[in-house]
């Protein structure tokens, strides 16, 4: 079981456009970030978390080979505007649709963006399909596992938390982005995992995100076996944040493939 960062950075991505500070035109490439978007490989199920606007550039990068299913955290601009690229695994699948589970919010959006892909079978060859699902509190995936989901406040809205438990291994992931804090129920679901994934923006408080030192709070809590932020703005610099933080608690960086 493993879970690809495709993408860590905000809506604004890093570098920004336009800006000069350290970070962004810092050599580093972990400094370099696409906006937020994930890969879960599970019990031979390619899963997708959100598809950022640079999906296809890092569906080639990771050589993604396939996608099963999909889960829509919700429908911000930054996390649905990639799926239109999911059309050439809809060709893998003989344009089968994709199943892509959500809330009512995630779906409508989809439905709003994507018309002409809502539907069982794509209209031609090289066109996208998905089918609209909504996210039950455990979706059963039989021999691969489960995921479970749970709703997250997100400022005035709602996203979606997910933890991936693999039957065959026991394994399990938790992917907690875009969100203002992690409950007790959603603690609770990912208590112990083997890997925590959480939003952690800046150092600077923010309405609808946690910042570093909050989800590193969330991540001590949890007590997974490894924790990564994601979703970070130009204010984190990777090397100087990195060491910072405390045993156990990392931040991610595009790229990173971490086995459970």
């Amino acid at each position: 079981m493993k879970i690809s960062f495709m993408g860590t950075g905000t809506s604004q991505g890093v570098p920004m456009i336009g800006c000069d500070c350290a970070v962004c035109v810092s050599t580093d490439p972990r400094n370099r970030r696409f906006r937020t978007h994930a890969h879960v490989e599970m019990g031979g199920l390619n899963i997708q978390i959100d598809a950022s606007p640079e999906f296809r550039l890092q569906a080639l990068e990771l050589n993604i080979p396939k996608i099963d299913l999909a889960l829509l955290t919700h429908g911000h601009a930054d996390h649905i505007q990639g799926f239109d690229d999911l059309r050439q695994y809809c060709d893998r699948r003989g344009g089968e649709a994709i199943p892509v589970y959500s809330s009512e919010e995630g779906l409508q959006r989809l439905r709003e963006i994507y018309p002409y892909a809502m539907r069982d079978r794509a209209a031609s060859k090289s066109y996208p399909a998905f089918q609209g699902r909504l996210m039950p509190e455990v979706l059963d995936l039989g021999a691969a596992g489960k995921i479970y989901s749970t709703v997250q406040s997100h400022g005035r809205f709602e996203t979606l938390g997910f933890v991936f438990e693999e039957a065959e291994s026991g394994k399990r992931i938790a992917y907690y982005t875009d969100c203002g804090s992690v409950s007790p129920h959603a603690e609770e679901l990912a208590r112990s995992a083997d890997i925590v994934v959480l939003d952690g923006l800046r150092p600077m408080e923010h309405p609808s995100h946690m910042t570093i030192e909050e989800a590193t709070d969330a991540a001590l809590r949890i007590e997974g076996k490894r924790s990564y932020l994601i979703h970070m703005t130009h204010h984190i610099d990777h090397e100087f944040v990195d060491t910072q933080l405390p045993e156990g608690v990392m931040l991610s960086y595009d790229g990173l493939v971490v086995e459970a």
